[in-house]
């Protein structure tokens, strides 16, 4: 079980740069655009790589791989180097594939993993302005806005302190960052995106 919210909190993350907080008519501006944009989004399709930091290594584990999203909630992320290892979250399961090796998790019976999901989700869309669940702060960062959630729900608070995501000036979410209560963190940068392609059942099967 532990594995397996390790793998799932792997898949949230940011980057920290100079920043500036934003003013509550930028904020309500920013949130407006995002929710927009989001609301338009179908499909996302993204390569992806993944920054481990351990305080105990001199370098981060990099890993990369792919992203598939189809609206509402179906995603699936595949690991493809140095190892090959996919999750796929579908109708309140969450399937792992680790080389061969499969399982599943019913999300729906297990709290945590159906609201880990919801952030997922949200996250990817960047429609996740929720502020009875986090606390959150608004920031101007070198090419685009920074914003900062820390989690009110002491169940999350034990796996994540904090998070972050960057939007970039067309307000696509280009990193996340999961900053963990040891401090130790994993980032995800996303790369060559594609927004509203067709993407094949297929491609979520479990």
């Amino acid at each position: 079980m532990r594995r397996s919210i390790c793998v799932v909190l792997f898949l949230i993350a940011a980057t920290l740069s100079g920043q500036t907080k934003m003013s509550s008519n930028e904020i309500a501006e920013f949130k407006a655009q995002v929710q927009q944009r989001a609301s338009q989004i179908q499909t996302i399709s993204s390569d992806f790589v993944q920054y481990k930091h351990l305080a105990f290594l001199s370098n981060d584990i990099e890993t990369s791989g792919s992203l598939k999203f189809k609206s509402p909630s179906t995603i699936k992320w595949e690991y493809l180097e140095p190892f090959q290892y996919a999750v796929l979250f579908k109708d309140e399961h969450m399937y792992i594939n680790d080389q061969g090796k499969k399982s599943n998790i019913d999300i729906g019976s297990n709290e945590l993993f159906e609201n880990l999901n919801t952030l997922i989700v949200n996250s990817i869309k960047g429609s996740m302005f929720d502020q009875e669940k986090f606390s959150i702060t608004y920031s101007k960062v070198e090419g685009g806005t920074m914003v900062d959630f820390i989690p009110k729900n002491p169940a999350f608070s034990k796996y994540i302190k904090s998070f972050q995501i960057q939007f970039n000036k067309q307000f696509d979410v280009e990193i996340f960052k999961m900053i963990e209560p040891t401090d130790d963190y994993t980032r995800i940068v996303f790369k060559n995106k594609v927004i509203n392609t067709p993407i094949g059942d297929a491609v979520f099967t479990p």
